[in-house]
């Protein structure tokens, strides 16, 4: 790992929530995610499943954790399991997690190597009525591949068919989507890097340069200062590409009296940020530009001021529409007879902002929450309004990350040029 050790009571504080949700003799089982192919001797580079990173701090595959808090032996209440490392693996692949590390990482006593596992489980599993599986239950996710969770879940259902199976995913949804305060310093850690990243390219930006070389810019500094790497594959688009919204080609050359719709984020230590501007290749605003900037930077900021505890997901939504029509009268671009004669479950300002205003953000940049819950204290959440003109081959999006505490909100990215002066301000000096 790239980042600086992260603090054992994290993954303590974690658990301890975790299991004191459990029904009473239950064990719960959660993997590492899969390693996979590349190409035909080659992995992609490996990414952790994020609730065993949540639970463990363990960012290495081949994992396994076994959580029984009624285990009649106490060596098994938490238990660790991961792959043997030797000589081989050392010098082909490198160093891996020794037994203390471990458990100096998570804060588990109990590791033992991947060979013990079945007979570990076999010697405890018949002492439990519950075991707890963790399936990928985010509303985004669909995939045909059975990953590991899945596989062990085949498994066992075949060789402990009298257990009462349990989903681990309900309880991770609600636990992942409030934010401790380890949590929220390493989304501050990430979004600190992020802006770094944004400066450096604001004084990069010119006509003539590629999107590739922005996205270049972005990766060296990410890495200068240990973040894994991006937290989505980075978005740079000039011009008409702005109109695409998940446009990654980045491979077009950035033209004078175009705008820059730069969307990406910095990973540290498995957290990510979440950022959208849109800057002038020249530097430069034109008039028209501005006036669309202005509106979509009003939008986020009366927007902003509706993330708070309490506010439900589609109520904020339809407040954000109402703000958002009112600026594209403004700009000319809708009329009141089209509000008029809207359809409901369409509204005319669709046609120039399509997607959501918020996602939470933490472990995922599209983290694990309920739609339908109310927003909570510890929340974190992006605010990403845009608008996007393909007759003008313009798009412009606005995108700030923010914690909802009891005293309001507090925006994470404040401190990262945004107004329209100061970015034209940092490009010419």
């Amino acid at each position: 790992m790239k980042y600086l050790p992260v603090n054992q009571h994290l993954f303590l504080y974690n658990r301890k929530n975790f299991v004191s949700i459990l029904k009473p003799s239950s064990i719960a089982i959660f993997n590492a995610n899969d390693e996979f192919p590349r190409s035909g001797d080659q992995t992609f580079v490996f990414k952790q499943n994020a609730d065993f990173f949540y639970l463990t701090g363990i960012d290495q595959e081949q994992s396994i954790l076994i959580l029984f808090p009624d285990c009649p032996n106490t060596l098994y209440k938490e238990v660790l399991f991961l792959r043997q490392t030797s000589e081989h693996i050392a010098v082909w692949e490198g160093h891996k997690y020794t037994k203390e590390e471990a458990k100096q990482a998570s804060g588990i006593e109990s590791v033992f190597w991947l060979s013990e596992f079945n007979a570990i489980l076999h010697s405890i599993i018949n002492y439990a009525e519950n075991i707890y599986i963790n399936t990928n239950e985010n509303d985004r996710f669909n995939f045909d591949v059975p990953y590991r969770d899945l596989r062990m879940l085949d498994k066992l259902r075949a060789q402990y068919p009298l257990h009462h199976y349990q989903r681990s995913a309900p309880i991770m949804r609600d636990l992942r989507v409030v934010k401790s305060e380890i949590e929220i310093e390493l989304t501050k850690k990430a979004c600190a890097i992020t802006r770094d990243a944004f400066i450096r390219t604001l004084k990069f930006v010119k006509p003539g340069v590629a999107e590739y070389e922005i996205e270049a810019e972005i990766t060296h500094e990410f890495l200068r200062q240990r973040a894994t790497g991006h937290a989505y594959s980075p978005i740079i688009a000039s011009g008409k590409n702005a109109i695409v919204l998940h446009y990654i080609d980045n491979n077009q050359v950035c033209k004078d009296g175009d705008v820059i719709l730069f969307d990406f984020g910095a990973e540290y230590a498995n957290y990510n940020a979440d950022m959208s501007r849109s800057v002038p290749v020249s530097g430069r605003f034109t008039k028209r530009q501005r006036q669309v900037y202005d509106a979509v930077l009003k939008v986020m900021r009366e927007a902003t001021k509706l993330i708070v505890a309490g506010a439900v997901w589609n109520d904020y939504h339809d407040e954000v529409g109402k703000i958002m029509t009112a600026e594209l009268i403004g700009l000319g671009l809708l009329n009141k007879h089209d509000v008029e004669k809207q359809d409901p479950k369409m509204p005319a300002y669709k046609k120039y902002f399509m997607h959501g205003t918020s996602h939470h953000l933490g472990l995922d940049v599209h983290d694990f929450a309920s739609r339908y819950k109310p927003f909570e204290v510890g929340n974190i959440l992006t605010c990403e309004p845009g608008i996007y003109i393909p007759q003008e081959n313009l798009g412009i999006r606005l995108e700030n990350n923010i914690l909802i505490t009891k005293d309001g909100n507090i925006d994470l990215m404040a401190n990262i040029p945004i107004d329209g002066d100061e970015i034209e301000l940092i490009m010419n000096s």
